[in-house]
């Protein structure tokens, strides 16, 4: 069984690893003082469950599981949180950690969590884990090929038709780094689980390791999809999620496998002349709350949850929730009313409205539910206060309350 210790704290990932040899002698157990360090740990071992601090330097503690629960989808999550974490802690757990600690941790408590997650490793079956690593194998083997067929590289009597079916119609994308001659193997994971997400949400394809301060992505868009719209995701979403400079660039539509060597260097002359994302002077916690204003802006006659709107730019919902609340002063749910609301009473000012209609161009669906929302912040309903409004402009006053 090999363990993975997150930590930040010396005392407290040095104290768990001094405990789990005490009481699991056989156990290998890997030790990390940031997101980076646990990166590395887990792309050269096969770790079987990870017990991680949620406050960490470069990548919390629940970003990390998050992103990487993609590449490594059977590790064990386990966060560790101090009492005052303890929201995020049970947040943790609901977005897929099998259990957490907190500190200070008790040595039954952690023998307690080792012995429940050994026992569900060990029932997972033989078959399924077979199954899992035939297919993962599948897929280094695809991008491997793919990323030899990118460098101009030979790749032998290999058959690509199956696979060329698949991908009659697809773009390219290439993200390049720029951290001068340091260590990028933190940012080089978050690209490559950031762009497989969206290429999931927005058609099918994959991303592969070009070198070491590029990733190369192939998309076939969904139908609805304009390549546009995805490039400019991409671009949101990493300037939240990257500390260091990048370069997004797109290739036009192809057709051919053929070419993509040839679409390749093209894309990496016009690297040479594209200036790099500049690297964020916020926090990327205050540049996602900036993207969800934006989003929520937008979006706001739609159905915009909580966790939805987290997902959308790549945070927990209750972290997320705290930074909002930092930023506007508001809570998540209370600013989305009062932006509906507001808009509610513009709307209310067009005569050949219906309230109905309204209702639904605001985010709601239930007249009812939109009745009541009004009258409660207003102390009107919207018939109401249209008819105040009628009246103040008969009487000379235009301005609505």
């Amino acid at each position: 069984m090999n363990i993975l210790i997150a930590d930040d704290e010396r005392v407290i990932r040095e104290g768990i690893e001094r405990t789990i040899r005490q009481i699991c002698p056989d156990y290998e157990v890997y030790l990390a003082a940031s997101t980076e360090e646990a990166v590395k740990v887990m792309e050269e071992h096969q770790i079987q469950m990870v017990l991680t601090d949620i406050l960490m330097p470069g990548l919390n503690g629940l970003e990390f599981m998050r992103i990487s629960k993609r590449r490594y989808p059977h590790v064990k999550w386990v966060v560790i949180s101090a009492h005052s974490e303890f929201s995020y802690a049970q947040e943790a757990v609901r977005l897929g950690a099998r259990d957490y600690l907190l500190k200070p941790i008790g040595k039954n408590r952690l023998q307690e969590v080792i012995n429940n997650l050994v026992a569900e490793i060990q029932q997972d079956s033989k078959k399924s884990q077979e199954g899992e690593r035939l297919k993962s194998s599948l897929k280094y083997l695809r991008e491997g090929v793919f990323q030899r067929l990118a460098s101009g590289l030979d790749i032998g009597n290999l058959d690509l038709s199956p696979f060329i079916h698949n991908y009659l119609h697809f773009y390219l994308i290439m993200v390049q780094l720029d951290n001068g001659d340091k260590s990028v193997r933190l940012e080089h994971f978050i690209v490559e689980n950031v762009l497989s997400e969206l290429i999931d949400r927005n058609g099918r394809g994959f991303v592969v390791s070009y070198d070491r301060q590029s990733l190369l992505g192939l998309i076939s868009l969904n139908e609805n999809t304009q390549i546009e719209q995805f490039q400019e995701d991409v671009k949101v979403h990493l300037k939240h999620s990257l500390k260091v400079p990048f370069q997004v660039i797109l290739s036009g539509q192809c057709t051919d496998f053929n070419i993509v060597p040839q679409v390749v260097i093209r894309m990496r002359t016009a690297s040479a002349s594209q200036a790099f994302e500049p690297e964020p002077n916020k926090g990327s916690g205050e540049k996602a709350i900036d993207v969800a204003l934006q989003f929520i802006k937008e979006h706001y006659s739609e159905d915009l949850t909580l966790e939805k709107m987290a997902s959308v730019v790549f945070l927990n919902p209750a972290y997320f929730s705290q930074l909002f609340k930092q930023k506007t002063g508001q809570g998540y749910k209370e600013y989305v009313t009062t932006l509906r609301l507001e808009q509610a009473k513009r709307l209310l000012l067009i005569p050949k409205l219906k309230l109905a209609e309204i209702a639904e161009r605001v985010g709601y669906q239930d007249m009812r539910h939109f009745t009541q929302m009004f009258r409660k912040r207003y102390h009107l309903t919207p018939t109401e206060y249209r008819q105040q409004q009628y009246i103040n402009v008969l009487m000379g006053n235009n301005d609505p309350e």
